[in-house]
């Protein structure tokens, strides 16, 4: 599977801000090769909200008539999803996911991610002038600690995925 995204970065940047486009519908454009133009009417009340919850992730996924499969493996904090093509939702760690805080506030602190090939290519928004899907060390090691200190300085630099979700994509082009 050697999927291309269909939209440069000054595409992302425009769509940005035009309506708000970000790593949740980012996550979505990649994995399931579409723009964020395509992507738009989809989103439901993301304009107004400008963040990708799970509920509005699956409401998306079913809007569009996407085959998946929810997978939860937040007990795993250092290893990716390893799915063939999904979606991962990342939780930044902070003082935010210290003990009796509401779950809300770690809410604001959360990313959205494309997986691939079993976990060893990562799809991240913030990537999409290098392509957008780059390897995992590569996503880890380097575009991790910039987004981090550009995006959640207040963060420890721990994370972990949240919810996973296994996207099946038809063989047949004529139903894609």
């Amino acid at each position: 599977m050697n999927q291309t995204i269909r939209f440069t970065a000054e595409d992302a940047n425009k769509a940005g801000e035009e309506w708000g486009f970000n790593c949740g519908p980012g996550a979505l454009c990649g994995v399931l090769v579409r723009t964020p133009d395509e992507m738009r009417p989809f989103m439901g009340d993301f304009e107004e909200k400008r963040y990708t919850n799970p509920t509005l992730m699956f409401e998306v996924l079913n809007r569009l008539g996407v085959s998946y499969r929810q997978v939860y493996r937040g007990d795993v904090p250092s290893n990716m999803l390893p799915l063939d093509l999904g979606l991962v939702r990342i939780q930044w760690e902070g003082s935010w996911t210290r003990e009796g805080v509401p779950m809300r506030a770690r809410y604001r602190a959360t990313h959205w991610i494309g997986v691939r090939a079993k976990g060893a290519e990562i799809f991240d928004v913030n990537a999409t002038c290098a392509g957008g899907w780059i390897d995992y060390p590569q996503w880890r090691d380097q575009l991790v600690p910039w987004l981090l200190k550009e995006c959640v300085p207040k963060a420890t630099g721990g994370w972990w995925p949240t919810h996973g979700i296994e996207i099946k994509l038809p063989t047949d082009p004529d139903k894609a």
